[in-house]
């Protein structure tokens, strides 16, 4: 095995890495074989666009697909309808099928920034409802009958949801069954997944052992989490997702928290992994300023969504507005026909709603020339810069 090889190999089985089932060492063995293994990491079709926790998997894929091994990157358009209880302290909402499909539009070009999609040992993207279709009830009820209620029931969410007297309810109770599946069905080696999905991915190797007879290796991640280790996600309000503009994405990684840094260097950039533990040695001296490591970031993860040209006007671009304090030379300019302040922000997309620019204004996050606003009635008469926090600007033509 060459020394490239075992770097690969020793980068898949370590890098953002927290756990792997059964064990690293027979990874590290299989991956050192000359079989072609498949793996797949399933994602989850609740938003339009894919975020910053989604892209820890991809990066993990990426490393087993440069490797020579073959990825899929699932849509679980049907597991989607169901909704994952993972870590939901109540039900979760249903999706129809219309909204689901509408959510993935734009998955396979925000995936592209991590995997290939042509050319040789090109991803192949799949959806769970081809198989679920077609499924009749007599197969589905097979499955169920190789668990047992009381593997389900152990589970934290159900655990709490009983003690405060919350309903769960049974679709919710199937979904790792029906997660668990897809493995089965696609016949794969590996899974690859975030460790709050330690449950459902276990739940596939094992059903893979009892249907096949086949060993499942199963890839758990480390999430990124704040400062309070909280999971940065959709549920917290904190997640990065991977449609923000240049310049909000950069803003938005310049607010994390310091105690992300290290984590976010090793799980969310292309740096090699030699250049991140160097990263994550440097951010134990206390004498060199987080601010800058915290912009090598921004920086690295902007480029890989939008490019080098873009991350270098994105930073440029906070370095003016937010350190700087300064108005950009260049804004978005709207001709508005309204005069009151909250009317103005939502024909200037600054706000969706009057009640969200009340609120703006409220928390003091408008900005007309400089000047903060704090009345409601405000009149813009003249054209003027109205600013909304720190990264957006309008240049509002009257």
């Amino acid at each position: 095995m060459t020394l490239d090889k075992q770097a690969q190999i020793k980068e898949i089985v370590e890098r953002g890495v927290e756990r792997v089932y059964p064990s690293a060492e027979a990874l590290t063995s299989a991956l050192a074989s000359d079989k072609q293994l498949t793996f797949y990491c399933g994602f989850d079709p609740s938003a339009s666009s894919l975020h910053i926790g989604n892209a820890i998997q991809l990066a993990k894929l990426s490393q087993l697909q440069a490797a020579g091994h073959k990825v899929i990157f699932l849509v679980g358009d049907f597991t989607g309808m169901i909704g994952d209880p993972t870590d939901k302290k109540a039900a979760r909402q249903q999706l129809d099928r219309a909204t689901v499909k509408e959510n993935c539009k734009l998955w396979k070009k925000q995936a592209s920034a991590w995997l290939k999609f042509s050319g040789i040992n090109a991803a192949q993207i799949k959806y769970n409802s081809k198989w679920y279709d077609k499924m009749s009830v007599e197969t589905f009820v097979k499955l169920g009958s190789y668990f047992t209620v009381q593997q389900m029931i152990v589970r934290d969410m159900f655990q709490d949801r009983m003690k405060n007297e919350k309903p769960i309810y049974l679709n919710e109770f199937l979904y790792p069954l029906v997660q668990g599946y897809d493995s089965v069905v696609m016949e794969v080696d590996g899974e690859v997944g975030g460790n709050d999905q330690t449950f459902n991915m276990l739940a596939g190797r094992d059903l893979m052992k009892a249907m096949t007879g086949k060993e499942k290796f199963v890839i758990t991640n480390k999430l990124l989490v704040d400062g309070d280790g909280k999971k940065m996600g959709k549920t917290e309000g904190n997640i990065v997702n991977l449609n923000e503009t240049p310049a909000n994405m950069y803003g938005q990684i310049m607010s994390w928290p310091d105690g992300v840094l290290a984590s976010a260097f090793e799980l969310c950039t292309k740096l090699t992994w030699d250049e991140v533990k160097k990263v994550q040695e440097r951010l134990k001296n206390t004498t060199l300023n987080p601010r800058d490591f915290k912009m090598k970031l921004a920086f690295e993860i902007t480029k890989i969504y939008h490019g080098l040209k873009q991350a270098k006007e994105a930073k440029e671009f906070f370095i003016k507005t937010v350190q700087k304090k300064e108005a950009p030379e260049e804004m978005e300019e709207i001709k508005v026909s309204a005069s009151n302040i909250v009317e103005v922000l939502i024909e200037a997309k600054l706000a969706s709603s009057k009640g969200e620019a009340r609120r703006l204004i409220e928390q003091g996050g408008i900005k007309v020339d400089g000047n903060v606003i704090s009345d409601f009635d405000y009149q813009l008469s003249v054209s003027a810069v109205v600013q909304k926090g720190k990264r957006e600007y309008r240049k509002i033509i009257k």
